[in-house]
C-alpha cells in the first residue's frame, strides 16, 4: 500500500526537479531509466519519517528502492551545513537507508570513479 504524500512534499520534489544542478543531470542521464546495473532510481524523491509525532520528510537527489539507497550531491552550501547534513544522514540511515554522499566537483572530475562506488553500494 503506498503512503499518501502531502502535496506540499509532491510540489517541493517537483521544483526539485525542475532545477537540477548540472552535476544532477549528469548523474541522471545515467542512472534513469534502469541503463545503471538494471536498478530503478527515483530523482529528488521524498523521504518521509515521523519525529516527535510530527510527519517530516527530506527530499532525496536520487533514490534505488531495490537497494535501500540514497545518493546525495553536495554542492557549495553543503560546506555551511554540515551538522545539517549528519542528522539528516542519521535519520535517513535509521530508516535502514545506505546513505552515499558525493560533492558536485567529484562527478564532473570522476565520474567513472563515482559509479564505481555506487554499483559496490547496489
Amino acid at each position: 500500500m503506498r503512503r499518501r504524500i502531502s502535496n506540499t512534499v509532491k510540489q517541493t520534489a517537483r521544483k526539485l526537479r525542475k532545477e537540477q544542478t548540472e552535476s544532477e543531470q549528469t548523474l541522471w542521464e545515467i542512472l534513469r531509466n534502469r541503463q545503471f546495473l538494471g536498478k530503478k532510481f527515483l530523482r529528488q524523491h521524498p523521504i518521509t519519517f515521523e519525529w516527535n509525532n510530527r510527519k517530516r520528510f527530506f527530499v532525496a537527489d536520487f533514490y534505488c528502492s531495490e537497494a535501500k539507497l540514497v545518493i546525495e550531491l553536495d554542492g557549495e552550501i553543503h560546506e555551511t551545513q554540515k551538522d545539517y547534513d549528519e542528522l539528516r544522514d542519521f535519520v535517513i540511515k535509521s530508516l535502514g537507508l545506505k546513505v552515499l554522499r558525493f560533492d558536485n566537483k567529484q562527478i564532473v572530475q570522476n565520474l567513472a570513479g563515482t559509479l564505481k562506488i555506487i554499483e559496490m553500494n547496489l
